[in-house]
């Protein structure tokens, strides 16, 4: 009696732990389950194991990498009952310590294996599926393996799904990398691994990374640099000697829009891959996004500073003294005042909606793109020529003439007032400036009517300074009453106007070349001539003014029109500072300076951005600036859009930028910053 109560004692003690579902750790905790309790014969059940790691301890993938080991799993099944599949692992995390990659897990993760009963199994036959597992497990300082024995008891049934436990297997389905059969291939070239793998949506990848399944394919420490090379995903790191044949492994790619990483299990065959392509941003540190308010005072911060751009300066000038007449009505002056806003806003929203039309339908074009053709930028010459003509005093705009000029700008009524404004907008879009690149970058990702309201705001901010002198009439009786002295300053404001119209022409040679800044200048020329025509008639009081008006009007569209446009071979090298030695900007030279762990300073210009050259004639030719990079081995990269550049407008786009300057610091490391728009000696000193 005594030796049965004794077996009976044992027995029941013994029986929790050969079911033992949960094993704690030291380090873990150890759990199996199935999708069902009661599986049916012959269909595939799903079981995981799933390892929980401490706080700041982690488990390894099937390929641990430089250091680590795998899990490792032995199974006591039944009798007749076959092997589970190979262990299937979620898309792992990478982790580098003492300069070791390593692939891990540092959260809860499921392996995931399936076991199918034999189709002859009777129901309600109970089995016990038992997994000894044997992991090791890390941190930071010290690595420990453990081991644990799990059970699980089943019986054969209809297969009816656990309901918590079939949730919890459904997540760990879903973390697996998904099998795919794109059509990936690598080569090995100067011993750099290359893989370039298909993928739908390229152009919403913001970071991608290659784990390779078996060991012997890459140098696992090495920078991968990812670029997007058409409609496939290209990764470029150091090779390993032994690697060949089908390449295995894992690709997870994160994507704008997508709330967590996706992983794809990928076979690469040997094969040709294309050349590098757009560099990724998804290294940087994602700012948050500011709200469209924030945006807009962004926008208008910065036009309101774009009024003291030399071609802007002058035309407000004049058109604020238009108001400093003491018997000029208070609504008259908020009417030109209004009139002068709405020329403004409505020139910076169309060119913002064009650009949005425009990159809708394909075309990579950003802030001010309609400087980058030569013709635009020749008729600016002779609109700013004709400007400048007409504030020296050579010829005046009459109601015969109509020509746009300073009686437009002081006078002119409602019509006047807006078409100013339009020109102030119109001229003063060469230069990005403070505030405005977030701003009008922000816009080319927002829905259309809230970038146009950004666009909007830029032109708002242009006109308050006109804005604030119409409406607050302190301001009114403060400025110089109208005298012989506006002749004067009329005179002094055309310098400005024609180191513009200089700086225009400059422009124009590096965009057509020679023949192109020729063409312009006699087209100014010309224009110039007629209009002392027009004022000589004026001054001397004829009639027949509208000829040499008209004339001047036909010499400029023929002058536009007939411009040669033909690629300068001057303009294919750059016009960086001499000291700092840069290198023309491309998606493969970028490429190669990252996988080589080069740091590199990147810089976006356009000869027509006022900014872009203050900052190239200012800090940037710093001879202290150029010794700070060569002895810190930072490599420039100059990329010129002054007459536009496919591959310059993808990286803007990616950037979240419309137009030039745009200055950004590659570390060499993975990590990128961006610089200000206004550049000092000390922010590029401390670079590196």
């Amino acid at each position: 009696m005594i030796r049965s109560l004794i077996l009976l004692l044992a027995a029941l003690l013994s029986a929790p732990a050969l079911a033992q579902s949960v094993s704690e750790q030291p380090h873990t905790r150890l759990e199996i389950i199935a999708e069902s309790r009661t599986p049916m014969p012959g269909q595939p059940l799903s079981i995981g194991l799933k390892l929980t790691p401490k706080d700041g301890w982690h488990t390894y993938w099937q390929n641990p990498g430089d250091a680590g080991a795998p899990t490792r799993v032995a199974w006591t099944l039944p009798a007749g009952m076959p092997d589970p599949a190979p262990l299937a692992y979620p898309v792992p995390e990478t982790l580098v310590v003492s300069g070791l990659m390593n692939y891990v897990y540092a959260k809860p993760n499921t392996l995931l294996t399936t076991l199918t009963p034999p189709a002859g199994t009777a129901k309600r036959a109970a089995f016990t599926v038992t997994a000894k597992v044997d992991w090791l497990v890390c941190s930071h300082e010290q690595c420990v393996p453990e081991s644990a024995t799990v059970s699980l008891p089943l019986s054969i049934g209809d297969g009816t799904t656990d309901p918590e436990k079939g949730y919890m297997i459904a997540l760990a389905r879903a973390a697996l990398p998904k099998p795919v059969e794109w059509a990936a291939t690598w080569k090995v070239a100067n011993g750099r691994f290359v893989l370039a793998v298909p993928f739908a949506t390229p152009e919403k990848v913001r970071s991608a990374y290659f784990f390779a399944e078996a060991d012997g394919a890459v140098d696992y420490a090495a920078p991968q640099a990812v670029t997007i090379a058409g409609d496939r995903i290209r990764i470029e790191t150091a090779a390993s000697p032994d690697v060949a044949g089908p390449v295995k492994g894992v690709l997870r790619v994160e994507r704008e829009g997508d709330e967590h990483e996706l992983g794809f299990a990928i076979t690469a065959q040997p094969g040709e891959v294309p050349a590098a392509g757009l560099p990724l941003a998804g290294n940087r540190p994602v700012a948050e996004t500011p709200t469209l308010g924030f945006i807009i005072i962004g926008a208008i911060l910065g036009g309101i500073i774009l009024n003291i751009m030399p071609c802007v300066f002058p035309i407000l000038s004049l058109k604020a003294l238009s108001l400093a007449s003491g018997n000029v009505p208070a609504r008259e002056a908020q009417r030109d005042a209004l009139a002068y806003a709405a020329g403004v806003i409505i020139v910076c929203a169309a060119l913002g909606g064009l650009v949005l039309l425009l990159r809708a339908a394909g075309s990579q074009v950003g802030w001010a793109f309609q400087l980058q053709d030569p013709r635009v930028i020749a008729g600016l010459l002779l609109l700013v020529t004709a400007i400048a003509l007409n504030l020296a005093g050579v010829f005046e705009v009459t109601a015969s003439t109509g020509t746009l000029g300073d009686n437009t700008i002081r006078k002119g009524g409602v019509m006047g007032s807006f078409a100013t404004g339009a020109l102030a907008a119109f001229v003063a879009t060469p230069c990005t400036g403070p505030f405005m690149a977030g701003a009008l970058g922000a816009a080319l990702v927002l829905p259309p009517l809230a970038a146009i309201a950004v666009f909007a705001g830029l032109g708002l901010g242009i006109s308050i300074p006109f804005l604030l002198v119409g409406f607050v009439p302190a301001l009114r009786r403060r400025l110089p009453r109208p005298g012989a002295w506006m002749t004067r300053l009329r005179a002094i404001l055309s310098v400005p106007m024609f180191l513009t119209a200089l700086a225009l022409a400059w422009v124009l040679g590096r965009q057509a070349g020679v023949e192109g800044m020729t063409a312009g200048l006699a087209g100014a020329m010309g224009l110039g001539l007629l209009l002392w025509w027009l004022g000589s008639r004026q001054h001397g009081g004829r009639g027949g003014a509208w000829v040499p008006a008209g004339v001047a009007v036909v010499v400029a569209v023929a002058a536009i029109a007939l411009l040669p446009i033909s690629t300068p071979a001057q303009a294919l090298g750059t016009s960086a500072p001499a000291g700092l030695r840069a290198t023309r900007y491309s998606p493969e030279k970028l490429a190669d300076l990252q996988a080589a762990g080069t740091p590199v300073f990147l810089y976006m210009t356009a000869d027509w951005c006022l900014t872009c050259k203050v900052n190239e004639k200012g800090a940037m030719a710093s001879p202290v600036v150029a010794e700070a990079f060569a002895n810190k081995g930072i490599a420039v990269l100059e990329g010129d859009w002054t007459r536009g550049d496919a591959q310059i407008s993808q990286w803007l786009a990616q950037q979240n930028r419309a137009g030039v300057p745009v200055y950004v610091f590659y570390d060499g490391k993975g990590g990128s910053q961006e610089l200000p728009q206004i550049l000092t000696v000390s922010e590029l000193v401390a670079l590196g």
